[in-house]
């Protein structure tokens, strides 16, 4: 049996953390109702709000709309992960890889339809980028390691928490609180999926600490790729590049973001106090080293976002972004 296979009764223990279907959200809750008499009226407010927000919080909001219409491709390689051929298998792992993906796909729904609905957006643009991001495929660069996938899908969810709640406190500053809202309840989901693969990694550790710790390890030497990274619009080869210095420049996702991340997974599961040898603890001491390595590089780092020099953007009808 597989140490994946091995966290059958936990994950079963932990499936609470997916949202009944009959009490969750769904994107109309936080759209205009274009069934009703006054839709004309919903739809116009909606569009006035939007007018709001800041060109670069909006090309910020496309990449991590796109970002989040690529769940077809996280969703296979989670499957592979958890040696779930078709997740139709009727197992703890089936349950929660199908609820996952159910609630996740509520996100690039909802960002899209508030994109739409904006007018301020070149939306076949943005459909061209989506089209290729999910024809390029993705992989994590777990290698095979499906405990280091698990542990990608760790960081990456604590990672899109963290971006989607700093758009809402930026649409908060620029009076935007349909956007707000939007990205809050987008960013709650995100926590409790955090907090399910988070968890799973810790028992993993407690119970194989080499193997975890060597997971961890091969994950971080190869940096956490992004999931955006092959993000095209078959024009601007540099498109995720410009993407993420925005990001870094908003403040929604930084350098330093990131080893935050490694610092508050570290301590989440006790890296530092895992008892290991040989290889596993040479691993141990490069993981602990490498929140101060971040918290070194993220002032550099963010003074290069800022001398990203302003580029138009496709997604923006072409129009230059800062």
């Amino acid at each position: 049996m597989s140490i994946i296979e091995s966290m059958q009764d936990y994950v079963g223990e932990n499936l609470s953390l997916l949202s009944p279907v009959d009490r969750a959200w769904q994107p109309t809750d936080y759209l205009p109702d274009l069934g009703a008499e006054n839709w004309v009226e919903q739809v116009q407010g909606f569009r006035d709000a939007a007018q709001r927000v800041s060109d670069d919080v909006l090309v910020v909001l496309v990449g991590n709309m796109i970002t989040e219409e690529a769940l077809p491709n996280y969703s296979i390689t989670l499957d592979h992960i958890a040696a779930n051929p078709g997740a139709a298998a009727e197992t703890p792992w089936g349950h929660w890889l199908r609820g996952w993906s159910a609630e996740e796909n509520r996100h690039g729904d909802l960002l899209n339809a508030y994109l739409r609905l904006t007018g301020r957006v070149d939306m076949r643009a943005i459909e061209k980028t989506i089209h290729h991001l999910i024809r390029s495929g993705f992989t994590p660069g777990n290698q095979g390691d499906s405990t280091a996938g698990l542990i990608y899908a760790s960081f990456q969810e604590r990672a899109t928490r963290i971006s989607h709640a700093n758009v809402a406190k930026l649409a908060v500053r620029q009076g935007e609180e349909n956007l707000a809202t939007i990205c809050r309840k987008i960013a709650a989901d995100e926590a409790r999926h955090e907090a399910f693969y988070t968890r799973v990694i810790g028992q993993i550790m407690l119970q194989f600490p080499e193997q975890g710790i060597l997971a961890y390890r091969s994950m971080l030497k190869g940096l956490v790729a992004m999931p955006g990274r092959n993000m095209s619009d078959n024009q601007d080869p540099s498109l995720f590049d410009r993407f993420s210095a925005l990001t870094q420049k908003l403040g929604v996702y930084t350098s330093a973001d990131y080893g935050l991340i490694i610092e508050h997974l570290n301590e989440t599961w006790g890296i530092a106090n895992l008892s290991v040898s040989g290889k596993a603890a040479k691993a141990q001491d490069y993981i602990c080293r490498q929140p101060e390595r971040y918290a070194l590089l993220a002032a550099e780092l963010a003074e290069r976002a800022l001398e990203t020099p302003s580029a138009p953007f496709a997604w923006m009808h072409g129009q230059t972004v800062a």
